[in-house]
């Protein structure tokens, strides 16, 4: 028996206990992460309702099944060992409603992309932002993602979330300790769906803001190659990118990551390498960049990545 089917046995369920779930086990998150890179998840879950993840939730936790929430891989490395347990990604709960004047409720597995196209349809503006975050509305709000148009912390006023034991929680924004690139919300929980406050806004207004952001990173951001966007925080008063490049580091590669010579701040992975390149590579470059940038400055990087997973 692999390890996806023995995880499955713990937890007791068959697709018949949950008709509205994709279920694959020993699945390559490689597929399923921008950098294209992770070894395998033992069983990866895509619940199409709220009662499926409930319930989910509720048989790992019953069976002491160790549970990771993955979004949309934007900001995700996972480790060429991949990940126990069970892996769940709610790209399937994805409903953007109009919910008043000016509220707009989303679920988290709605893309960003989505969420500002339906806002532009409703004419609400409050959400450019999310043209330069990619990924999914439940990652974003966890790390409250933005860019110089704006954050989650701005629109967003209420979240709720599910338990371990698929136990319904609501916050409003106060309590969700939104700061830069980071929040309160708890580890322990995953994101089901949020409540935003916008402004109305004529689409060309949104166009415009839109397209400026986009012009931004066309002109300054690498493309074209398999990648998490920028890998460390700013530190205060200061950018990472600006501290790695300062260190010399722009170009420096271990195996097929490499720093990229447009962004110093993207560690990028090379799609031509031979051998291919490793989650290994790439978290051993972080290592490197940031031990550097320490030496150099001072300064001790922080993560904008998640790492996950077993060498």
């Amino acid at each position: 028996m692999g390890r996806g089917a023995a995880v499955l046995d713990r937890l007791g369920l068959s697709e018949a206990d949950l008709p509205d779930t994709q279920l694959r086990l020993d699945e390559p998150m490689a597929r399923h992460t921008t950098n294209r890179l992770g070894g395998p998840a033992d069983v990866f879950a895509r619940p199409g309702t709220r009662d499926d993840l409930a319930a989910l939730l509720a048989a790992a936790h019953a069976a002491g099944v160790p549970v990771t929430f993955v979004g949309g891989g934007t900001n995700l490395l996972v480790r060429d060992g991949g990940i126990r347990g069970l892996v769940v990604n709610l790209a399937r709960l994805r409903a953007v409603e109009r919910t008043g004047p000016a509220a707009v409720h989303a679920e988290a597995g709605a893309s960003t992309g989505r969420v500002l196209a339906r806002c532009r349809a409703f004419g609400l503006s409050g959400v450019e932002f999310l043209a330069g975050v990619p990924g999914t509305m439940g990652g974003g709000v966890v790390m409250n993602a933005g860019t110089f148009l704006g954050e989650f912390k701005d629109v967003v006023v209420r979240v709720t979330s599910l338990t371990r034991a698929g136990e319904v929680r609501t916050r409003p924004a106060e309590a969700c300790g939104f700061r830069y690139r980071a929040s309160d919300l708890p580890a322990d929980e995953v994101v089901v769906s949020m409540d935003l406050a916008l402004r109305p806004a004529p689409a060309e207004v949104i166009d415009a803001a839109v397209e400026r952001l986009r012009a931004h990173r066309r002109a300054r951001e690498p493309h074209g190659v398999p990648n998490n966007g920028s890998t460390f925080k700013n530190p205060p008063g200061d950018y990472a990118g600006r501290l790695i490049e300062a260190a010399g580091l722009k170009g420096l590669r271990i195996g097929g990551a490499v720093v990229s010579p447009v962004h110093a701040n993207w560690l990028v992975v090379d799609p031509k390498a031979d051998p291919p390149c490793r989650a290994a590579d790439l978290v051993a470059l972080i290592e490197r960049v940031r031990a550097a940038v320490a030496e150099r400055f001072g300064v001790r990087l922080e993560l904008e990545v998640r790492i996950l997973g077993e060498p």
